[in-house]
């Protein structure tokens, strides 16, 4: 009898392989929520906007009334240009909120996340379950990465 070849064939993109890890560290970092999230990847890319198109975005979220003051307040977002005559006030994404979203890309393509309980809040010594859950994932999400790095440099 022939044996099947069973060869499994290696993806070519996997880098959202760890999302929800670096998704978690991302909020407890930042502070945010994971539509606050999904809004700031949004906003990355635009160049400028104003709250219409922030609304329409935020249309396929779950409600919250205060998201976009929540997000200006807390310098995630900021005023470009202030509202002339019939000119919309514009917003873009913060300096702030634009090192935040670039850093998680880094994560995500394969940049390890800091162990250092004065870097990652999640290896302070007083969290919670799962908080001791996911430094245990980032661990070994670190070594993953560390071994995927060493192979490709051998």
């Amino acid at each position: 009898m022939r044996r099947k070849n069973y060869d499994r064939k290696i993806p070519t993109h996997n880098y959202l392989k760890y999302w929800r890890v670096i998704r978690y560290w991302a909020k407890a970092k930042y502070g945010l929520t994971t539509p606050d999230l999904d809004m700031m990847f949004f906003l990355y890319s635009e160049d400028y906007f104003n709250k219409t198109k922030f609304k329409d975005f935020e249309q396929i979220m779950s409600w919250d009334v205060n998201r976009f003051n929540s997000l200006l307040k807390n310098e995630w977002i900021s005023v470009w240009r202030k509202r002339k005559g019939k000119e919309a006030t514009l917003y873009e994404l913060s300096f702030k909120g634009k090192i935040a979203i670039n850093t998680i890309y880094r994560k995500l393509n394969g940049e390890e996340i800091a162990e250092s309980p004065t870097i990652n809040p999640l290896f302070k010594k007083n969290v919670n379950y799962m908080d001791k859950v996911y430094r245990l994932k980032i661990i070994e999400m670190n070594e993953f990465i560390k071994l995927q790095r060493h192979l490709f440099l051998e």
